[in-house]
């Protein structure tokens, strides 16, 4: 498919070509995030709404080269369209909530109100969500009011895991280009242009945003890029759950177990999402409070650099893809504890050179 390259060449040189400007504009307007909090790892004044320009590279490419010719059912062209409508209308009430949360500030219960609507919008109108579980713990087809549940709360997690884990250079950036390309070679394969296009124009304006964005940063995203990546992301994994496999005839992509290949996918940011939500909760704290405990800050805690630490993530990441997509004949079940308990585990790793430390300097 020539389109894609064209897709996400035309998203990496719009990025590319603007980050500049951008970063100038915002520090003429004073549009940076400046150092002091100990939460924050920056010593620097840098411009935060990066976002912006992922917005419109994404946005723009996909548009562009949105490829409703290489559609000739004419219902599938309608549904294609309508996901358009729907993905446009969302994206732009995500973005523009982050926006205003990167200039002058958002309650976090507006924030969520909004990531509500936008959940309702994708669930209900668009009907965009996740009808069957695909034999994990031997569940197949689930009811209406389950879809919808589990649909809305998929969406507000996942969305909400992208903002979470942008906290040190090149980390959302990374994590979400390796999440857009992975997602956007399986639609490929499977032979969704649409979804394609969208994964790979996303692919292609972090690749050229992390350029700025890689330690040490230029420019951060913000809310405004979080939420846009996490977004485009979860309706990515949707879309791929709720595949319908009478349409691929791709032997190889047939026989790939849908959500444990979401999952893998979306390890890290699900995995530090659920482990930071645990950790406050059990404290009495909020689950949206900040704080330092996220598996990139202990990494950073026993002497990563920037550049190792979401390195380490980028490579555990690949390396958690590949398996789910290596054993295609194992159980879903099997191969769900085995891709799950994996990720788990060496997401403990951090935390027991932290321990080990700690009983050297006692002794």
């Amino acid at each position: 498919m020539e389109f894609l390259i064209l897709i996400f060449v035309t998203s990496f040189f719009v990025v590319l070509l603007t980050t500049p400007a951008l970063i100038r504009v915002a520090i003429l307007k004073r549009l940076f995030d400046a150092p002091g909090d100990t939460r924050k790892l920056h010593t620097r004044m840098i411009p935060t709404i990066g976002g912006i320009i992922i917005f419109a590279g994404t946005l723009f490419s996909f548009s562009l080269w949105f490829p409703g010719q290489k559609i000739s059912d004419p219902i599938s062209l309608y549904k294609a369209m309508d996901d358009y409508k729907f993905i446009v209308s969302t994206l732009l009430i995500m973005f523009f909530v982050g926006v205003k949360d990167d200039i002058i500030g958002t309650a976090p219960v507006k924030k969520l109100v909004a990531h509500v609507l936008v959940g309702l919008i994708l669930v209900l109108m668009a009907e965009i969500r996740i009808s069957s579980l695909h034999g994990i713990f031997g569940i197949y087809k689930i009811p209406e009011w389950a879809s919808i549940f589990l649909s809305l709360f998929t969406y507000i997690v996942v969305v909400n895991a992208f903002n979470l884990i942008d906290g040190i250079d090149g980390l959302a950036s990374g994590v979400g280009f390796i999440a857009a390309t992975s997602f956007g070679t399986w639609f490929a394969l499977a032979g969704d242009p649409v979804m394609a296009g969208l994964a790979f124009a996303l692919s292609g304006s972090l690749l050229a945003f992390l350029i700025f964005n890689f330690s040490p940063a230029k420019i951060f995203m913000g809310d405004s890029g979080s939420l846009t990546i996490g977004l485009i992301i979860c309706i990515l994994a949707i879309k791929l759950v709720d595949f319908n496999v009478s349409q691929i005839h791709h032997e190889y992509i047939l026989n790939i177990s849908k959500p444990v290949f979401v999952m893998a996918v979306l390890v890290y940011p699900l995995i530090d999402t659920l482990r930071i939500f645990i950790y406050r909760s059990v404290r009495g704290l909020s689950p949206f409070s900040a704080d330092r405990n996220h598996l990139h800050h202990r990494l950073l805690d026993i002497g990563c650099t920037h550049t190792k630490a979401v390195l380490i993530i980028y490579m555990v990441n690949i390396f958690i893809i590949a398996m789910s997509v290596s054993f295609l004949y194992l159980d879903t079940n099997y191969l769900l504890l085995i891709v799950g308990g994996s990720a788990l585990l060496l997401s403990q790793i951090p935390f027991l050179i932290t321990k080990k430390k700690n009983r050297i300097l006692k002794k």
